[in-house]
């Protein structure tokens, strides 16, 4: 049995038509596949962006907790300051024309306090 030109141009397009329908078909039902996992992902990300905004509000509660803090620490740096500037101005720069004279006596009761230490150490031995 012998096909006529139109027949076998019919049974081309016949497989042709069925191909793509098939092709489309799984196309068509992957799509859908990505759409379902892409609604799956976007409920997530809304929960993510609701966690984002709750976390934020913390950490801006905590930032507001924490200026008060650094206020303080300011205060104190600055009083800190002033009391060293203070130290500096009225006790050790008046004192300096002393220490040529009271430096090497320091040293010298410093060694006779290790040298006791040495003997007593000897002695208990």
């Amino acid at each position: 049995m012998s096909l006529t030109l139109n027949q076998f141009l019919f049974l081309v397009i016949t497989i042709v038509a069925v191909i793509a329908v098939t092709f489309l078909v799984t196309l068509i039902a992957q799509l859908r596949k990505t759409a379902k996992e892409g609604e799956k992902a976007l409920k997530e990300i809304g929960e993510l962006a609701k966690n984002f905004k709750e976390t934020d509000k913390k950490i801006r509660e905590k930032m507001d907790d924490l200026s008060g803090t650094l206020e303080a620490a300011k205060k104190s740096a600055v009083g800190i300051s002033e009391i060293i500037g203070y130290m500096i101005a009225k006790v050790i720069r008046p004192s300096s024309k002393y220490w040529p004279m009271f430096l090497p006596l320091l040293r010298f009761g410093w060694r006779q306090i290790k040298k006791k230490k040495k003997k007593e150490e000897k002695n208990g031995e």
